[in-house]
């Protein structure tokens, strides 16, 4: 079948047959390989990053798109559209569709299968619905790894659609070749709803639901967009961002919108913007993992471990200031060395 069917994570003896499994684009080796490195154990994480390295050859080649807009934009509506339009030119498509996970319960939706009928069923697509599980803005941690695998299966395309909320339009921009913002149509009230820093990043707008009546109002937004994206500093000094209506319900648009995106491929690689990005993003990803790295081996440190909970108390009750508990803490971490890689995972 079409759909994705998650699999229990590889042990490290199987990363190679993992990588032939992928290069040779077996499905079901791919979604091991995304629960794979989604895993947290520290076991998994070795395997994870031997199976990357031993990939990283067959990666780089895709298009990157990010999408976003506020629920209830017509994201998945589009996805579907955008993604029937292409895999009927004979492109690979996977649609990496991060769902909002709930901060007090961690369950997530994980529906976007079903709002994407036919590339759910469609034997070029290939779609990954991953819990965000509470990280920044919204993006599943492992979704770069997750991108790099799909291109390493032969996905020409990569969709990353983003929750709409928080930070995660900024988080989608900084790992995609292209920045798309989903709008409706409306007046001034929509201008309002973007934030101004969405707006900056968009390597273009979309007015979604541009059929019917509500042509006119489409056409309308569209110029005040536009309006506002002249008066703005462009994402790219290359590139000037279009504003475009569409219907994705009607697939009406689609191929113009997709026309816009091989076109600034082809200007940012005219200019050498294009691998000046991609440089950018894998320098900023072995930052972020750094961090997350860090993070992990001071939460894990049994000095720490051991004086977390009477801090915490001592903070919430106003015993001690944040700042106090935090430099006991981190002295306490220092002066004890620090986690073994083969320590368990949290």
């Amino acid at each position: 079948m079409p759909a994705d069917r998650s699999a229990a994570p590889a042990p490290s003896h199987d990363v190679e047959r993992l990588a032939c499994g992928i290069c040779a684009g077996d499905r079901t080796m791919l979604s091991r390989a995304i629960t794979l490195v989604e895993s947290k154990r520290a076991d998994h994480r070795h395997s994870a990053a031997a199976l990357m390295q031993a990939l990283l050859k067959d990666t780089g080649k895709a298009a990157r798109v990010g999408i976003t807009g506020a629920p209830g934009v017509g994201k998945s509506t589009l996805i579907d559209a955008l993604g029937s339009m292409l895999s009927a030119q004979g492109r690979k498509i996977a649609v990496l569709a991060v769902d909002p996970s709930s901060r007090r319960t961690g369950g997530s939706i994980l529906a976007d299968k079903t709002r994407m009928a036919r590339l759910g069923n469609d034997p070029n697509a290939f779609i990954r619905p991953s819990p965000s599980s509470g990280t920044l803005g919204g993006v599943a941690a492992k979704t770069r790894e997750t991108m790099l695998l799909c291109e390493a299966a032969g996905y020409d395309v990569v969709l990353v659609e983003t929750v709409g909320v928080g930070q995660s339009e900024i988080a989608v921009a900084d790992m995609t070749d292209f920045f798309l913002v989903l709008a409706l149509p409306g007046a001034g009230d929509e201008l309002q709803a973007l934030k101004k820093g969405v707006v900056e990043l968009a390597d273009m707008i979309a007015v979604n639901k541009a059929d019917g009546d509500n042509v006119a109002r489409a056409k309308l937004a569209a110029s005040q967009f536009s309006a506002a994206l002249h008066i703005l500093s462009p994402r790219s000094p290359h590139w000037s961002p279009p504003v475009v209506t569409c219907s994705a319900l009607k697939g009406q648009g689609i191929d113009a919108l997709w026309s816009h995106i091989l076109d600034h491929r082809q200007q940012l690689e005219a200019s050498g913007a294009f691998s000046e990005r991609r440089a950018r993003q894998g320098l900023d990803w072995m930052q972020e993992l750094v961090m997350l790295e860090l993070r992990r081996e001071f939460q894990l440190h049994p000095a720490v471990a051991e004086r977390l909970p009477e801090m915490r108390k001592a903070v919430r009750d106003g015993r001690l200031s944040p700042l106090a508990a935090a430099r006991e803490l981190l002295k306490r971490f220092h002066a004890g060395g620090q986690v073994s890689p083969g320590g368990r995972g949290g």
